[in-house]
């Protein structure tokens, strides 16, 4: 068993006026979609169905929404009536948990496979599994030879990496976050000592990733997701919908696939973009192989299911018929 613990008590004062009268963790990426509602979904979908919301500033707003209990998920309050830092916050829930947790910071919105990230954490020695992104230039670059300049990069993703807001914490590491420390954050406290005793790892996946720490970013992360719809395995987003032709991109997360599902009038070709996998066909009882630049062509009727080795890019390029899908077999009980 895995618990889900996610930071959700800040003040958002970079997000002022927004945060005024809305905590951060309720802003919408779309409309009725906030980025909780993105969180806990990804917990969820990764098999987790306990969470404890860590809230302070207009933490009640929270508790309405939620509730005690929601969509298969039970859900604990522990209220900070002050500020005490994220150390005290974090402990004051590992006391009331018997089994290793999935700790998240209330202002990440990402597609990190947290499945995979267990799955991982599990097999290693380490005591806490930090995932790490890499960071993407706030100023654009000017790259030059003999002082003349050969190109300009606008913000480009640079290779270091940084802290993603997402951790894996064993039961075996609780008895660090309840000593005493000099500062009142962890990263400053549990993490050094944990790294200084080689008890700490990284986990990494390229994918969507996005600290909501200002309008900036909150603009960039509800462009991602105006067209988008979050499945259990990953998302949907509609790119061109006319009278002609549909274009959707698919994600798939390593691990998981879609339903086994056909289309009764809808004609698509699907063009890998990234990762690999495989399209299923079970009534034929055969596989084809989904490769980086490889297009497989999906005629109506066909019974499938798109199956995701790694992380799985794919275009669909189809006949306009969006609502077209009949579920066969549907892994995840919608």
């Amino acid at each position: 068993m895995v618990v889900g613990i996610i930071f959700a008590g800040g003040y958002g004062k970079r997000l002022l006026p927004l945060t005024s009268t809305t905590p951060k963790p309720l802003l919408e990426l779309r409309d009725g979609f906030t980025i909780l509602d993105k969180q806990l979904t990804d917990l969820r979908y990764a098999g987790i169905d306990e969470a404890y919301l860590l809230v302070g500033y207009l933490g009640d707003q929270i508790m309405e929404r939620f509730g005690d209990h929601w969509n298969g998920l039970k859900i604990h309050y522990l209220v900070e009536e002050k500020p005490m830092g994220t150390l005290w916050a974090l402990n004051n829930a590992l006391k009331r948990i018997n089994s290793d947790a999935v700790v998240r910071n209330g202002d990440v919105v990402t597609d990190v496979n947290i499945k995979n990230l267990i799955r991982v954490a599990q097999r290693t020695d380490d005591l806490i599994t930090i995932v790490v992104t890499k960071m993407q230039s706030p100023y654009g670059i000017i790259e030059f030879s003999d002082r003349k300049i050969v190109s300009f990069r606008e913000k480009p993703v640079l290779d270091h990496y940084i802290n993603a807001g997402i951790y894996y914490i064993k039961k075996e590491a609780f008895p660090y976050f309840d000593r005493e420390y000099d500062r009142k954050d962890i990263e400053y406290t549990v993490f050094p000592v944990l790294v200084e005793e080689r008890k700490a790892g990284i986990y990494y996946e390229p994918c969507f990733w996005r600290s909501v720490d200002g309008i900036k970013d909150l603009k960039a992360v509800r462009k991602e997701f105006q067209s988008r719809v979050e499945k259990p395995w990953g998302y949907e987003k509609t790119i061109v919908n006319n009278d002609k032709y549909l274009v959707k991109e698919l994600y798939i997360k390593k691990g998981f696939s879609t339903s086994v599902h056909y289309h009764p009038s809808k004609d698509e070709s699907m063009h890998v973009m990234e990762g690999e996998g495989f399209i299923d066909f079970p009534k034929e009882k055969k596989r084809e192989t989904a490769a980086e630049g490889g297009v497989i062509r999906i005629e109506p009727g066909r019974v499938h299911s798109i199956v995701a080795t790694e992380n799985l890019k794919i275009f669909e390029y189809s006949t306009p018929h969006p609502r077209d899908t009949v579920r066969v077999e549907d892994f995840y009980g919608r």
